[in-house]
């Protein structure tokens, strides 16, 4: 990861006891990574093979998993994601792109967030925005639960408290970056959101230029909830501003 500033210019610390893994090809990349995480008061474990996550996680819980993924290594890193989100659920995931990586393609990020990752950084990335996004993340899985609230739209129903959505009855998987997009919207049908709100709202202030990341998203939730998530009927594109929720039932 390139440009990324001095460890001792980084002034907000987070609670010294968040645990961080880190997974990491580039020795310089990983060394430089881990005094940034460390200056910020995170804890840091770090390790060259991905291959380690598995005894990782049952000898040290951790609260966040950052795995550095190549052109190479791509379905090793999506492997690794994926066991790292059934270990632990509830911890954050963000995979990095490097070298041949920087410009990660739509599909690619989708391929990462599908397997269970909060975020996908892409090469390179200032140190205060990569700090900025791991918080992101972190915010996001502690978030205190909303009063109860069921929110029924066509054949889906939403526990807002609880975080479980059903369609037609059974029980539908969503990541938690799913599920609080799709909470948004559906919290308010019929509204048009722009992308900058979306993002911001969901990820937090320091987003809101990731366009193709937004999309990614809006694809992996298509494919969920729609029948034909070419022609979605949910969710729906709003030409030059985002994106609207619908109910289809309705039309």
């Amino acid at each position: 990861m390139k440009n990324l500033a001095s460890a001792a210019n980084i002034a907000i610390a987070p609670s010294p006891r968040v645990r961080v893994y880190i997974s990491h090809e580039d020795p310089s990349s990983l060394v430089r990574l881990t005094a940034i995480l460390q200056a910020a008061g995170y804890e840091v474990e770090q390790a060259r093979s991905m291959e380690t996550l598995p005894e990782l996680a049952q000898r040290c819980p951790f609260e966040l998993v950052l795995l550095g993924i190549k052109k190479r290594n791509a379905a090793a890193a999506t492997e690794a994601c994926r066991r790292a989100r059934k270990l632990s659920p509830a911890s954050g995931i963000v995979l990095i792109s490097i070298g041949d990586l920087d410009h990660a393609s739509g599909d690619r990020i989708a391929d990462g967030l599908e397997a269970g990752a909060d975020d996908y950084i892409t090469a390179p990335v200032e140190s205060r925005e990569f700090l900025a996004r791991i918080r992101a993340v972190l915010r996001r899985m502690h978030l205190s639960g909303s009063p109860r609230q069921i929110v029924r739209l066509g054949d889906l129903e939403m526990d807002i408290e609880r975080r479980h959505v059903r369609q037609n009855g059974s029980p539908l998987h969503l990541t938690r970056t799913e599920f609080d997009l799709l909470a948004m919207m559906m919290q308010k049908p019929g509204t048009a959101f722009t992308h900058v709100q979306l993002l911001r709202s969901v990820w937090g202030p320091d987003y809101g230029s990731e366009l193709e990341y937004l999309r990614a998203y809006i694809r992996l939730l298509r494919r969920k909830i729609d029948v034909d998530s070419v022609r979605p009927s949910y969710i729906r594109t709003v030409p030059g501003v985002g994106y609207c929720f619908q109910n289809p039932f309705d039309l």
